[in-house]
């Protein structure tokens, strides 16, 4: 019982750490000093290093890194929406000016999001700035006007109001306005430099590479002939050999590659500084040094080359002797965070897996790179001086309103034309949609898309792809939290425990409606927040006697057996928060309309619990919770967070969300600081998350399509610093969602269909998941949600067939995800509820949380005579202190029932065996489904009364020689290594 309940849940604990992150993993800006033989120095520079976060000179064993942490941001199949949305459709295009008289372009069009025939509305507003892009939900009673598009992107003032584009050459236009937005093809400069060469006019200079160069050449790309070469050129002549012969070229998850490799580049012996190879190599966004020699000798820095284009260097070296390969990446200093990050140590013995690291790293960085304000301001200029030349090619149709230029002023986007000019529509359509569908397969023969993800993708399991928790749930869900590996869930048909391969049972009736609640297993505490208006309440129970009446099956509870669990002062509350971190006390906050109601524990039970206390304690834990203050706001608040303070005594804060801000508490004192003004007329709340980026706070504000992440510093003379930091930063959902969950290194938005992944330190998007009907449904700790299945009435197919059918597998690089579709004549519509293991998105090798409050099932094991049989969970695991008692109480039994010697050579195999994890159907062992390993106990056949002694391991017992019938053991084989003990 005390192991139960005064230890802390590691599920708990991991759902408290999802929300650390550090940048230090995208390592640390130095400032690198080149200097030359003689000393002096040449030039200087700042990068951000990242060597894996371990010294380059140690000798290490490979990266411990996982193959689902690679990952391409902002990959164009989900970025690039014109060409995969748009081009080849029927959409309608319009042209407008803003209040400052700068010209805009809006597309929109009605599609169904990735072929799951979810009907949506893509829409991509092109400024000056840049695109934006959102979709939004279709209501086929509910047509949507181009100003409510135009609200929802947060343009609310015209200075001309839009109007409909007809020509079907429009499209050529907006297809080279998102072309601006990067090359979906790269070239990336290889450099070969020997043992110690310190400038890069000795590493240009080098006519060969060595034997280790051409092998890494070969890894990363095929050599071709650049003469009459069709593909991806990356600016090589491919007709006179002006630049060499051949090249190596790679194509890498639909992106062509061209490498411009220095060994093969045009070689002069009269030109020392080799500027046709620094023409190309040097004039690379990202650059790969392959360096020759052993660690300890000088190593590359990147300020010895000479170049104001390249950002990026990635330093390779081969070890001969394991055959590995380490990476080191060098970034100037402006280049935004970019992954993946490296493993610790950054070392590769895994050829192709290092290829892979390296492909994703350098596209990803030369992305990034482009958001510097080198590039970024170069293509606004473009960008803008394209959008205003397309705007005066079509003013004199705007002014003279010919049929090019819809008259009608926020005309509704219509999937289908009006009835008076069907025909004539219907002729222009079709115009519009060949002339995109040809324009279309020219981008696609040209190499400006990305090639067919079928045939370049890799097979891999992502790490939010989902798990079938339990197959056609009936009910609708309030809301719920995880209760170890079950899950507690209000619905409307009362409060039900859940857990994967059991029938639900009942905890509460219906009569009891829980809108919020949290189930912290590590202090035995179950919080609610019941009823609505002025009957809600906050009750608080104990998570034992919730278990004890599971295990006794005692009468089903109801509202009324609940008047002794309701907190005092928490009558007509619409909201309350609890902290995340439960190390410290436990603080609850309380809305009640404009008022904030501070509850905290009387004493921290994880340090005062003990096992005669747990027995002892009353079932309703109301009286060890104490009312310390109330605070008075000027609205009631939508969205609430606690912020711990880097003390924890006065300097804890309360986020609030309110009208159209975000503003700070403190928690001692009551005031309020500003923390973020919402500058839109329409503000949708999400989410405040508390994440702690090196142990300090900062928050996600999430609200409407934006996400902005505030550092918050400490407390500073009583009130916290909010200014505005080098660290914050803010991004675009793609969708509005409803719900926000951070998981380092990801963060997801669950909206109305769709998971969207992206990274928490820079906002990129990884991966959009469609789900149709999506609800999330818990996310303490691992992330429950519900969707929808069809599923046929005549089926025999067993729950487990369906949910394998029917489980929403995210898309992998190659692979289409199947989902239900609506539901047909003679279907029953379901609902089905899905796991994402949070160990598999943080990353992490984490114990089993404590074990589901439901009974598990009792296997009695073969047993020696005399012996009493021992309960086995059949699928869970047990806690340590369940372990030693197991093996305690045997360890008695055994001595003085055993006392005959076991024939050697049996005994031997049969131990081998259990200590291999074979399984035996002789042997009284049990294998835990949710474990490797064996829980032993006996074997059959060996009743008599035997006497057993001591060994070493298995291995040696095998390869004894026969000596007294008194060396051999009997082993009680436990979860953990440590806990091997050998009973005599």
């Amino acid at each position: 019982l005390k192991k139960h309940f005064c230890s802390s849940s590691v599920s708990e604990d991991l759902g408290c750490r999802r929300g650390e992150f550090s940048r230090k993993h995208y390592g640390s800006v130095e400032l690198l000093i080149s200097s030359d033989a003689d000393g002096a120095i040449q030039r200087a520079g700042r990068f951000r290093v990242e060597n894996g976060s371990s010294s380059e000179n140690t000798d290490c064993a490979p990266g411990t890194w996982h193959r689902t942490d690679v990952h391409l941001e902002n990959p164009e199949y989900h970025t690039r929406w014109y060409f995969k949305y748009f081009l080849g459709k029927v959409h309608q295009n319009y042209i407008g000016t803003d209040a400052e008289k700068n010209p805009f372009f809006l597309s929109v069009v009605l599609s169904d999001q990735n072929n799951q025939r979810i009907p949506q509305y893509h829409s991509i507003l092109w400024r000056k700035t840049g695109t934006q892009k959102i979709c939004l939900p279709y209501s086929p009673t509910k047509t949507l006007s181009v100003k409510s598009i135009l609200s929802a992107m947060s343009l609310d003032k015209f200075e001309k109001s839009p109007r409909e584009i007809f020509h079907p050459e429009i499209q050529k236009d907006l297809l080279v306005l998102e072309e601006q937005e990067g090359s979906v093809n790269f070239k990336f400069g290889v450099l070969y430099a020997k043992d110690g060469q310190l400038t890069d006019d000795e590493m240009f200079s080098n006519e060969t590479g060595s034997e280790s160069f051409q092998r890494f050449l070969h890894l990363l790309g095929d050599t071709i002939t650049l003469k009459g070469w069709s593909g991806y050129r990356g600016g090589l002549d491919t007709k006179n050999d002006t630049t060499g012969t051949c090249s190596i070229y790679t194509v890498f998850q639909g992106h062509e590659i061209m490498f411009h490799v220095s060994t093969m580049l045009p070689y002069s012996r009269e030109n020392k500084q080799q500027v046709e190879r620094k023409r190309h190599i040097g004039n690379d966004i990202v650059t790969i040094i392959f360096q020759e020699g052993e660690e300890s000798s000088p190593a590359f820095k990147p300020s010895m080359i000479r170049s104001h284009f390249t950002h990026i260097f990635a330093l390779v070296r081969y070890n001969k002797q394991n055959d590995s390969y380490r990476l080191k990446i060098f970034s100037e200093e402006s280049v935004p965070l970019f992954g993946p990050p490296l493993p610790s140590p950054p070392v590769f013995t895994n050829h192709q897996e290092f290829r892979d690291f390296v492909l994703v790293k350098l596209i990803n960085g030369e992305k990034a790179t482009l958001e510097t304000p080198t590039f970024s301001q170069k293509r606004q200029r473009t960008l803008d001086m394209l959008i205003r030349s397309l705007y005066q090619d079509m003013s004199p149709d705007l002014h003279k309103g010919n049929n090019m230029l819809n008259r009608r002023s926020f005309s509704d986007v219509l999937p289908e034309s009006p009835k008076s000019t069907r025909k004539k529509e219907e002729a222009r359509q079709a115009e519009f949609v060949r002339l995109g569908q040809a324009l279309k397969l020219k981008t696609t023969v040209k190499g400006d898309t990305t090639a067919n993800l079928a045939t370049t993708g890799f097979c891999k399991k992502e790490p939010w792809e989902s798990q079938s928790f339990c197959s056609n749930f009936p009910h609708e869900v309030v809301c719920a939290d995880s209760w170890g590996q079950s899950l507690l869930v209000s619905t409307d048909a009362g409060i039900l425990l859940i857990d994967d391969g059991q029938p639900s049972v009942p905890v509460f009736d219906k009569t009891l409606q829980i809108k919020q609640m949290n189930v912290l297993e590590a202090l035995d505490l179950l919080i609610a927040r019941t009823d609505k208006g002025k009957d809600s309440r906050i009750l608080v129970f104990r998570l034992s006697a919730i278990q004890k009446a599971i295990e006794t099956k005692k009468m089903i509870r109801s509202k009324y057996d609940c008047r002794e669990n309701k907190l005092e002062r928490t009558k007509g509350c619409h909201l309350y928060a609890i902290n995340t971190h439960h190390g410290s006390k436990l603080r609850i906050v309380v809305a009640i309309r404009n008022k904030l109601l501070l509850v905290t524990k009387k004493y921290n039970s994880l340090n005062i619990l003990t096992s005669t206390s747990l027995l002892s304690s009353p079932e309703s834990p109301v009286e060890e919770f104490q009312y310390i203050r109330e605070i008075c706001l000027s609205d009631p608040p939508v969205v609430m967070t606690l912020v711990d303070g880097p003390t924890g005594d006065s300097d804890n804060m309360i986020c609030v969300a309110y009208r159209h801000q975000f503003d700070l508490v403190n928690e001692s004192t009551g005031e309020s600081y500003r923390l973020h003004h919402v500058e839109t007329n329409r503000v949708n709340f999400v989410a405040a998350i508390d994440v702690y980026e090196d142990g300090e706070a900062g928050l996600l504000l999430c609200y409407n399509y934006v996400c902005q992440y505030r550092k918050v510093y400490p407390f500073s003379g009583g009130s916290p610093v909010v200014q505005p930091s080098a660290y914050d930063f803010h991004f675009s959902w793609n969708q509005v969602p409803y719900a926000v969950v951070c998981a380092f290194p990801y963060v997801l938005a669950f909206t109305t269909d769709s998971i969207e992944i992206r990274l928490v330190v820079n906002g990129n998007l990884v991966h959009t998941a469609v789900v149709p009907e999506l609800q999330l449904v818990a996310s303490r700790s691992d992330i429950y949600f519900r969707a929808t299945a069809a599923v046929s009435g005549s089926s025999d197919s067993t729950s487990k067939e369906l949910s394998s059918k029917s489980s929403p597998q995210t898309l992998t690089a190659y692979e289409k995800q199947e989902f239900p579709l609506p539901s047909l004549e003679g279907e029953v519509p379901c609902k089905n509820l899905y796991k994402i293991p949070l160990s598999n998105l943080v990353g992490r090798s984490i114990e089993r949380p404590l074990k589901s409050p439901l009974a598990p099932k009792v296997i009695t094991t073969t047993t020696l005579s005399g012996i009493t049989s021992l309960p086995v969970t059949h699928s869970l695991s047990l806690s340590r202190m369940e372990i030693k008692e197991i093996a305690s109480r045997t360890r008695k039994e055994l001595l003085g029932l055993l006392d005959e010697p076991i024939p050697k050579t049996e005994c031997a195999q049969k131990l081998k065996k259990v200590s291999r994890g074979q399984s035996d159907p002789k042997q009284g062992a049990v294998r835990s489904s949710s474990s490797d390993r064996i829980i032993s106990s006996s074997f059959e056949g060996y009743s008599e009364r035997r006497h057993l002694s001591t060994s070493s391991d298995p291995d040696t017992l095998a390869n004894r020689e026969e000596s007294s019938p008194s060396s051999y053991p009997f082993q009680l084989i436990s979860l953990y290594d440590e806990d091997i003990i050998d009973l005599k």
